[in-house]
């Protein structure tokens, strides 16, 4: 195992052990990039030299017994929406030609100042508008898409080219790919991460998030992320914040809701199989399932689009104006269709979610968090625009890809995709791909959802193992 191969919080342990050095620690992340990104191209740039530097300052520190951050010599990759002083923010755009960020985002600003080495800014779908981000290749099978829109930061993270790393999620763009990649994505209660110095798609849907390779990785990340996060969560779900540690596998008298409608409509069965086993598993560590159903179903696409797509026209306005040449076919399309959306749509879209809201506030006085897949499927071929269903049915990439993770982004609630193991898609014989499965819960239930997204991975033994792709294995040993 080389060092890049560890998980964040093997690699910390080691580091605050001094087992294992951050300058060690980043070149072996560097030298997976090497290795890797003719492959799979997740980065924009690679920001070698500022991480290096990072990794120096880190290993002093800890010569010198400085109190640190778990996140200190910790190789981090940033979404190309994310501002860091000095650096372009792309936004994986030529819109973005010649951009230099001026100042640090908030997020990147505290990355920095927990002790992060900055690996790399990674691909986007362009300004997040889109969910297959096609630079990027998926990691267990670049044949396959990555998922988007943070495509580029779940693949490093997939591919031990980052060891974490922070992507944007609107209507489930760091879920989405998380779960194609076979990596854990956390879509954070809406606000509880600042959004200050990251390009906007959709300001009421926009979220920060976080992918990792395992649950257990994410709580420093969150903590270095979040100001007084620990007070808020306490609060509102003060059982899931005082409940014992990683370690604790007993979930006697949770209740977890499994829905009977929406989300497990036109889902793979193999997809269907893997995250019903995954919920039994809760059950046998003595959860209790209750069925539910999920409020205001039918309407959720069109809520989604109602609110996304006049926002992200009405941020595009001006360059959509002048420089329409500048933005990729599929992109300018979805913005031009934002000028022609009525007011009133858009008005009514406002007002469902308020209803939606208040009726998923009602589901979760029956229940503490919900399961459901992630995705309805696995990751479809390069250039698949289409799935058609069992019931002769047929529905885009895009929307599928968005339909289970959207309620998550309209109702502000924190959504958590964890890997629970592979699936082979209907008439295909290769080897199966990742399934993920999504745990939703109430406004600031992020240590509840990681409670049990812990306890999966205890009993499952799920080590958080970078993948290795057939073709790129014996370049990685």
């Amino acid at each position: 195992m080389q060092p890049a191969d560890l998980t964040l919080t093997a690699a910390a342990e080691l580091i605050r052990d001094r087992h294992l050095s951050p300058v060690e620690l980043v070149e072996s992340v560097l030298e997976r990039i090497e290795h890797v990104e003719p492959r799979l191209n997740a980065y924009v740039t690679v920001t070698a030299d500022r991480a290096r530097r990072a990794a120096r300052e880190a290993e002093r520190a800890v010569a010198a017994g400085t109190p640190h951050s778990p996140l200190l010599g910790i190789p981090v990759g940033l979404k190309d929406l994310i501002d860091v002083a000095g650096l372009a923010t792309t936004a994986s755009s030529r819109v973005r030609r010649g951009h230099v960020a001026g100042t640090d985002s908030t997020v990147a600003a505290r990355l920095t100042a927990a002790g992060a080495a900055l690996v790399g800014k990674t691909h986007t779908h362009e300004f997040a508008y889109g969910l297959i981000t096609p630079q990027t290749r998926n990691a267990v099978d670049p044949g396959r898409i990555a998922g988007g829109s943070s495509g580029g930061s779940a693949v490093a993270v997939a591919a031990g080219a980052a060891t974490f790393a922070l992507g944007t999620d609107t209507g489930g763009s760091v879920r989405v790919p998380a779960a194609l990649n076979g990596v854990v994505g956390l879509k954070p209660t809406y606000g509880l991460v600042p959004r200050h110095g990251v390009t906007s798609l959709s300001w009421s849907l926009d979220h920060v998030g976080v992918l990792t390779r395992t649950v257990r990785d994410l709580a420093p990340v969150l903590a270095a992320l979040t100001a007084g996060a620990a007070d808020r969560a306490a609060e509102a779900d003060p059982g899931g914040a005082d409940r014992p540690g990683p370690e604790e596998t007993d979930l006697t008298g949770l209740r977890v809701g499994v829905p009977g409608n929406h989300y497990f409509d036109h889902v793979e069965p193999g997809v269907e199989a893997a995250v019903r086993r995954a919920v039994d598993r809760f059950a046998a560590l003595g959860a209790h399932l209750v069925e539910v159903e999920i409020p205001l179903a039918r309407y959720i696409k069109a809520v989604q689009w109602g609110l996304m797509v006049p926002e992200a026209t009405a941020y595009h306005e001006q360059t959509l104006r002048t420089a329409p040449e500048r933005y990729s076919a599929d992109v300018r399309v979805l913005l031009e269709a934002g000028a022609l959306l009525p007011a009133a749509d858009h008005l009514r879209a406002q007002r469902a979610r308020t209803l939606m809201r208040r009726a998923w506030g009602r589901l979760f006085e029956t229940v503490d968090v919900i399961a459901a897949p992630t995705i309805p499927l696995t990751a479809v071929p390069v250039g698949q625009e289409t799935v058609t269903w069992a019931d002769g049915s047929v529905e885009s990439v895009s929307d599928a890809c968005v339909r289970l993770s959207a309620p998550a982004n309209i109702t502000g609630l924190p959504a958590l995709s964890v890997p629970v193991g592979n699936a082979v898609p209907a008439g295909d014989s290769r080897p199966g791909l990742p399934v993920g499965m999504q745990l939703l819960g109430r406004p600031f239930a992020e240590p509840l959802l990681l409670r049990l997204g812990r306890a999966y991975e205890e009993v499952t033994g799920a080590s958080g193992q970078p993948a290795r792709p057939d073709s790129d294995a014996a370049a990685l040993l």
